[in-house]
């Protein structure tokens, strides 16, 4: 990771006294709008207008406020612009499990219920009241809307449920009978020996790679196979976890190589699963993706570029960008968090300081404490304004008190399309889900940067 350096946090001194800051400070209050309710989207949703892909970051995974607006932007988006699909940072078979409610096929009121199954540490990223609300509204409009193609659809882009991935082919492949089951046996068995636990199975391909030549076969089986007795929701969502299987493998095996790469594999994963969904739903198909502002802003306009990442952001401006991609940043100035201390302890609420000097929440604050909505376009050929800054990027660990390292170079008005600046914000509102703690540990071998590897 390449440092900022102690004049780019502090750009505050002399901002805006010098001629070009005073230029630079008055073009980024014409690029700002209020924000103080759901109207005041109206600009944002103009300026959308007619793209297929909409991308909502934030800059933790703990805040309320980055959720609710999220949410409100979803809303409006379904009921005035046809979006058909919202694809979050999450895994695909809870997340899946969620669509199923949405969509009627659970008895209703029980989505609390259905949350619970995210139960991989950290829980209170998808299990907590704000996506409660939330599920419950898409269930009515898809209860309103009826058996037709503008019901919306949940599902998850993420690659670390490999085990339960795994298990939802077995019951699938169980209960239609299937003979493909002696394969997804033969992967299991290839994987029972480190006990459902990812950071084992990476250590151990150290010794020798053991499991991908049966998880290859089994991912051609299940795209190859006839299987008359699923529905055609039923066999992407079985082949989907076939894939998840397969990059899941290679993640956790490159992990422990190359945290960079790693992380590319992951996004990777996450871009195909779009790009799958999106094919599947037809030409017809929305979607508005929820990830972390690291994964959905252009990693081109991050440091992450001099560290050969790349990002969700990117891929998706890359190959879909004549279709319309438009790209919502997230960020504050100060508040409370919900996070941990360490990887896999149970979480928090957390201070989260004053954004540091001449950070991009440092200079929104300066001009005034209130909500904003800052429109980028109209900034991409200001060069006070195009430099990288620090944008402040909390990961699901985090140390208030190591704010240094939790700030991302940023050229904003290019890594976005959008930038919604909330002065104060609360912490989410957790469901308080018994977590598993499977997925990485702190001992493993990780990315120095640990902000972009926790995001």
């Amino acid at each position: 990771m390449s440092q900022l350096t102690k004049q780019q946090y502090d750009l505050k001194a002399g901002w805006p006294e010098s001629a070009s800051n005073q230029a630079s400070a008055k073009d980024l209050q014409n690029s700002i709008h209020p924000l103080v309710n759901e109207q005041d989207l109206d600009v944002l949703l103009d300026q959308i207008g007619t793209s297929r892909y909409v991308l909502l970051g934030e800059a933790s995974h703990g805040t309320a406020e980055f959720y609710t607006w999220r949410a409100a932007i979803s809303r409006r988006l379904i009921q005035e612009k046809g979006f058909t699909l919202i694809a979050v940072e999450g895994d695909w078979p809870d997340a899946y499990a969620l669509n199923q409610y949405i969509r009627g096929d659970d008895k209703p009121g029980r989505v609390r219920q259905v949350l619970r199954r995210f139960n991989r540490w950290p829980t209170w990223m998808w299990a907590n009241e704000e996506i409660a609300q939330l599920a419950e509204w898409l269930r009515e409009y898809n209860d309103r809307t009826g058996l037709n193609t503008s019901q919306v659809g949940f599902y998850g882009l993420d690659v670390y449920s490999l085990w339960e991935s795994l298990d939802e082919i077995q019951q699938t492949l169980t209960r239609i009978d299937s003979p493909l089951l002696a394969l997804a046996q033969e992967v299991h068995n290839c994987f029972a020996p480190y006990r459902r636990d990812e950071q084992t199975y990476a250590l151990g391909t150290l010794h020798g790679r053991q499991c991908d030549r049966p998880v290859a076969d089994l991912l051609h089986a299940l795209q190859t196979a006839p299987m008359p007795e699923l529905n055609p929701d039923e066999r992407f969502a079985l082949i989907q976890n076939g894939y998840v299987v397969a990059e899941a493998e290679r993640y956790y095996y490159t992990m422990v190589r190359d945290g960079n790469e790693s992380w590319n594999v992951r996004d990777r994963h996450m871009a195909q699963t779009l790009d799958r969904l999106m094919d599947f739903h037809g030409s017809n198909a929305k979607v508005i993706i929820w990830a972390h502002n690291t994964h959905v802003g252009d990693a081109r306009y991050t440091d992450m570029t001099d560290e050969n990442m790349i990002n969700l952001g990117q891929l998706v401006r890359e190959r879909h960008g004549d279709e319309g991609v438009y790209i919502v940043g997230f960020g504050t100035y100060e508040g409370e968090v919900i996070a941990s201390h360490r990887w896999g302890a149970p979480y928090q609420r957390l201070p989260v300081p004053k954004a540091q000097s001449g950070s991009w929440g440092d200079i929104l604050h300066s001009i005034s404490s209130q909500d904003k909505l800052l429109l980028l376009d109209q900034l991409r050929n200001t060069p006070d304004l195009t430099s990288r800054r620090g944008q402040r990027a909390i990961g699901v660990v985090y140390r208030p008190e190591r704010e240094w390292g939790n700030y991302v170079p940023t050229n904003l008005p290019q890594r976005y399309d959008c930038f919604i600046y909330l002065d104060w914000t609360t912490a989410l509102h957790p469901l308080g889900v018994a977590e598993t703690q499977q997925g990485k540990s702190e001992d493993a071998p990780r990315n120095e940067y640990s902000v972009i590897n926790d995001a």
